[in-house]
C-alpha cells in the first residue's frame, strides 16, 4: 500500500523466489535526496538502518527489533554489478546459521547477459540455484529456479500496441501474472493483473501524472459469477505545489475515508522528510538521516 511507501522497503531484502533480477539499490529507491550516507527510520516494531557508498547505493540494511535481535544484509558490488549479498539474522546476539543466508552472482555477458546466483545457508545447506536470463536489448526473459523441490521456469514475453507495453509472466507454462503500461502526455497508467493456475484473481491500477506522481491506485478481485473484475478499493493522492504528498482519500464501496500527511524536512540541499504525521490516526514516522560531505561543504571555514 501507498499508505506505507514512506517508511521504505520493509523486507525487501529477501528475492527469494521472486520473478525479478538481482539489482542494486540507490537512494532515490528509499524517498531519498542528495549525497545520503545513512538514514535510520524508527518503525512500530524497531527500527530499520539503510547505509549507502558514496555513489548513492545501497550496500548494507539493519532490521533491528530490539537490543538482542536483528536481521542485517550486506550488498557487495563488483565491476557494477550485485557480486554477492549476505543476510544474517541474531537472535538473542546469536548469529542464526539456519536463517542466515549467502547469495553469490556470477554475470555472463558473452552473448545475451545471464545472471546466475546461487544461495546457501550459514550451515552449508543448499538452498537455491537460480538463472536469469536477458534478451538482446537487456529485457529478462526467463529465471530458472532450481531448489529442493525440483525446478521452476518463469518465462516473461513482451508485447507493444500503439502506447502499449505488456508484460507476461508465465510458471512452468501458466499464466502467472501481466502487466500492462499505457503512456500519454498526461501520464501513465499501468494495470497488473494476478493469475492463480492461470486463473484471474487480483488486479490493481496506478495512474501516475506527467512528473511521475501516483495520483491513484485502485484494488480489483475477480467476480467470478460476472467474470470481470470488481473493485475492493480506491486510493486517490494529493500534493501540494512542491509535489509533497498532502492527502489521501479511501474509497471502499460507499464508504469515503480521509488522511492527511505532514512532513516536516530537514535543513540540507536537496532537503528530506525526516518526520512524518498521518492524521486522524496522529501515526508518526521519524528519519534519522546523516550525509557525505561534498567538496564545497568540506572546503567551508569553521
Amino acid at each position: 500500500m501507498v499508505k506505507n511507501y514512506l517508511v521504505l522497503f520493509v523486507g525487501f531484502c529477501s528475492m527469494v523466489g521472486m520473478a525479478q533480477s538481482p539489482r542494486l539499490f540507490k537512494v532515490e529507491d528509499f524517498d531519498l535526496k542528495g549525497p545520503v550516507k545513512t538514514c535510520e527510520v524508527v518503525t512500530d516494531y524497531g527500527k530499520e538502518i539503510f547505509e549507502f557508498n558514496d555513489e548513492g547505493i545501497l550496500v548494507k540494511s539493519t532490521t533491528q527489533y530490539n537490543e538482542q535481535d536483528q536481521d542485517i544484509t550486506y550488498y557487495m558490488i563488483g565491476n557494477g554489478h550485485l557480486s554477492e549479498k549476505r543476510m544474517e539474522s541474531f537472535k538473542d546476539n546469536v548469529l542464526d546459521k539456519a536463517t542466515s543466508m549467502a547469495n553469490f552472482y556470477e554475470v555472463d555477458t558473452t552473448q545475451n547477459k545471464v545472471v546466475s546466483e546461487k544461495i546457501v545457508s550459514y550451515d552449508k545447506n543448499f538452498v537455491e540455484h537460480q538463472e536469469y536470463r536477458y534478451d538482446e536489448s537487456g529485457r529478462l526473459v526467463g529465471i530458472i529456479s532450481s531448489h529442493l523441490d525440483g525446478v521452476d521456469e518463469t518465462n516473461i514475453t513482451y508485447e507493444v500496441y500503439q502506447n502499449e507495453r505488456t508484460e507476461s509472466h508465465f510458471l512452468n507454462g501458466v499464466l502467472e501474472k501481466t502487466i500492462r503500461v499505457s503512456e500519454n502526455e498526461q501520464g501513465k497508467t499501468v494495470l497488473t493483473k494476478e493469475f492463480v493456475d492461470g486463473n484471474p484473481d487480483t488486479a490493481t491500477e496506478q495512474k501516475y501524472d506527467a512528473t511521475g506522481k501516483l495520483v491513484s491506485e485502485e484494488l480489483f478481485d475477480y467476480d467470478e459469477a460476472n467474470k470481470r473484475f470488481k473493485s475492493r478499493e480506491k486510493h486517490i493522492f494529493g500534493y501540494d505545489a512542491e509535489g509533497v504528498l498532502t492527502e489521501e482519500t479511501i474509497i471502499r464501496g460507499a464508504a469515503r475515508s480521509k488522511k492527511e500527511y505532514i512532513f516536516q524536512f530537514d535543513s540540507h540541499k536537496p532537503k528530506n522528510w525526516v518526520k512524518k504525521i498521518v492524521l486522524p490516526d496522529n501515526d508518526y514516522t521519524t528519519r534519522k538521516i546523516e550525509y557525505y560531505l561534498v567538496a564545497e561543504e568540506a572546503e567551508k571555514p569553521e
